[in-house]
């Protein structure tokens, strides 16, 4: 699912929009609903996905980046970065680059969920 699928911007809140998508971004991190390693889309991108000012979103990227959630690496992009949970970071890492290597391979996501769930022995994967 896209980022601002997930976020949740309310312009009738007392809380501004920047500080609506950082709040956000923290959350879905800490909910597991963002992945280390995962890539963010563009400043430009989100904003115009939420209907805002790319200055908006760029202000949440800075702030996020300097409290550590985020990390840019110049023209690939921002991503999350690593917590404070160095194993469960590497796997989760290790998980958006075998989907990522899995997706350029030319597989769907509902056989690489059906092929995770085979691996770890779920008899419900069908």
């Amino acid at each position: 699912m896209e980022l601002a699928a997930r976020l949740r911007i309310d312009p009738a809140a007392d809380r501004a929009p920047f500080e609506q998508i950082r709040v956000g971004v923290i959350d879905l991190v800490s909910r597991g609903e963002l992945l280390v390693g995962e890539r963010l889309p563009t400043v430009r991108a989100l904003a115009a996905d939420l209907d805002l000012a790319p200055n908006t979103v760029a202000r949440s990227y800075r702030e996020l980046e300097a409290a550590g959630i985020i990390e840019t690496r110049g023209r690939r992009g921002s991503f999350i970065r690593a917590g404070s949970n160095t194993t469960l970071d590497d796997a989760q890492r290790a998980t958006v680059e075998h989907v990522a290597a899995l997706r350029a391979m030319g597989i769907d996501d509902a056989t690489i969920v059906n092929l995770v769930r085979r691996s770890v022995g779920d008899d419900d994967a069908g």
